[in-house]
């Protein structure tokens, strides 16, 4: 009976979850935190926009995290025993570069720039390059409009080119001292294939592709004149990247004797390639063409699959349209919205100063409320727009309020907002021809809180479904080990075997569908005009018809 590992390096900690590959039974599971920062997180209090992670803390939770896990799966199984282990897959959050030395060390673990921010891991939600990615995006618009046309139309903050460059304008000496930049999601399956110099790294296409601008279409990633328009600094790091990224039919290589002995596994196990969190997430999910995947986290990310047989438009402001991506054989098709689950944090964990248990009571107290019943509604964006607005400067809006609103009014309107946000999503999707046919959910928020999957449901019209899996990212990891390791032939089959939903299903009710397409006409009055996408949409009636709802 064999058996996989998958890895998520998630926001603020790491999984590990022990696979049987015949069935998909999880048979062992750890989480570690990652121990810096804040929830794992280096901040600074002067600068909102910053959120960078310590790498030593990704090299820790791997260690620890998979030994405790194959030790849950020894005591919870009798037949599992590590040296049956036949793979090892790993996920990271992206775009989450970090700059690394000529041996693949991350600069954060040389002392002379252990305390610097910049040498450490810029996690995904750093937005401190708002301002490189504005330039990429005109300078894209003006000389290279291809690179732009197959990421939605513009260039994010959130991603590779403009987090590298934003640290050579700020900070020359990281810059310099830095040989190469490393994906997380390529940075670790490097490390565990013993991979000594960066250029040896097998990068995956995901995060090529939907983060660097990378394609096949123009030689891989952008040319030198293009990158020596913004920076020659840039220009010249490009010799030392990658000239090929690879799909998750390829391996990131074979695991080294030094990491075998550390976790306790057989060593020349194959490791597979390194996907984004959410693009394992929707295999792990069972994707498939039509399913559109979302991922609810502390952001979201939505997934779909097209044929690659088939022509796909570009579609403005999405993450993406790339060969390859998630699953070999179709377009992997990304958007998603930047803050869900931070969302309802901010609101009840940092306004209200609740804990955990907070949420619980006011998701009991907005279950009890009605559609447009509080009067309220609220724009998705503490954290920016992701899609389709591609915007890090837009921020949240609470429109409504009066001398009468309750804490779980606000809550309902916060939650609404977000599916919103993801209706806004499925119809650009649509729009462009990506069939979305069902969802499926997945992540903390999907598991844990019927009320919000209920509102979904009524917001998109669409029946909606939640993964057998609370840890789709994991499996899907572990689904690619297994295809890696040849335990199945190929992704549908492995799919087929070790991915399933559950029977619960959230289906559109009627009479809240009619008060939620009023209210989201609303919504996008707001989205438009708040936007940026409208300098005619008249705000005046928006509260008027509110009160009315109410």
């Amino acid at each position: 009976m064999p058996y996989t590992i998958g890895l998520d390096y998630g926001t603020n900690s790491a999984r590990a979850l022990v696979v049987d590959c015949t069935n998909g039974r999880e048979v062992g599971a750890a989480v570690v935190d990652y121990p810096s920062g804040q929830q794992g997180i280096l901040l600074d209090s002067a600068n909102h926009h910053l959120a960078r992670q310590n790498p030593a803390d990704y090299l820790y939770a791997l260690e620890h995290a998979t030994r405790r896990a194959l030790a849950a799966a020894g005591n919870a199984d009798i037949a599992f025993s590590a040296d049956k282990v036949v793979g090892i897959g790993m996920d990271g959050t992206g775009s989450s570069p970090l700059p690394v030395d000529a041996h693949n060390a991350p600069l954060a673990l040389d002392q002379r720039f252990s305390e610097n921010p910049n040498a450490q891991c810029w996690l995904w939600k750093d937005h401190t390059s708002i301002a490189e990615a504005s330039a990429i995006t005109q300078r894209a618009r003006a000389s290279r409009p291809q690179y732009l046309a197959k990421i939605g139309g513009v260039y994010s903050a959130e991603w590779f080119w403009a987090k590298i460059w934003h640290c050579l304008k700020t900070d020359p000496a990281v810059f310099d001292a830095a040989y190469s930049w490393v994906e997380l999601s390529d940075f670790i399956p490097a490390v565990l294939a013993g991979v000594k110099t960066p250029e040896d790294i097998r990068r995956g296409i995901c995060m090529a592709g939907h983060k660097a601008m990378f394609s096949e279409e123009w030689d891989g990633l952008p040319d030198k004149a293009f990158l020596s328009s913004l920076d020659p600094g840039l220009a010249s790091l490009r010799d030392r990247l990658y000239s090929a990224a690879h799909d998750a039919s390829s391996t990131a290589g074979n695991l080294c004797d030094y990491w075998a002995k550390k976790l306790g596994l057989p060593a020349g196990i194959p490791v597979a390639i390194g996907e984004m969190d959410v693009h394992w997430g929707a295999i792990g999910c069972g994707i498939s063409e039509g399913t559109l995947v979302k991922i609810i986290g502390t952001s979201t990310c939505d997934c779909a699959v097209v044929s690659a047989k088939k022509t796909v438009a570009d579609i403005p402001g999405i993450c993406g349209i790339v060969p390859g991506a998630i699953l070999p054989g179709y377009f992997g098709v990304e958007a998603g919205q930047s803050a869900v689950g931070d969302i309802f944090k901010w609101f009840v964990e940092g306004v209200l100063g609740g804990d955990a248990g907070s949420h619980a009571q006011l998701t009991a107290a907005a279950t009890a409320l009605r559609p447009g019943q509080s009067g309220l509604l609220a724009l998705d964006w503490n954290n920016g727009n992701r899609t389709i607005l591609v915007d890090q400067r837009l921020t949240g809006l609470l429109l409504g309020q009066t001398l009468h609103t309750t804490r779980a009014e606000i809550y309902r309107a916060l939650i609404e907002a977000t599916a919103f946000g993801a209706r806004t999503i499925i119809e650009r999707l649509r729009e462009y021809g990506v069939p979305v046919e069902r969802i499926v959910c997945s992540g903390g928020v999907a598991e844990k809180n019927p009320l919000l999957m209920q509102i979904y449901a009524d917001v998109t019209g669409c029946e909606i479904r939640i993964s057998r899996s609370g840890n789709a990212c994991a499996l899907g990891a572990a689904v690619g080990a297994a295809v890696a390791a040849a335990v199945h032939p190929n992704f549908d089959s492995a799919q087929a075997a070790m991915t399933g939903i559950k029977d619960i299903a959230y289906v559109p009710i009627p009479e809240n569908q009619h008060v939620y397409t009023r209210l989201y006409a609303l919504y996008r009055t707001l989205h438009d005009a708040f936007g940026g996408v409208s300098e005619t949409a008249l705000l005046g009636a928006v509260m008027k018809e509110l009160l009315s709802l109410k």
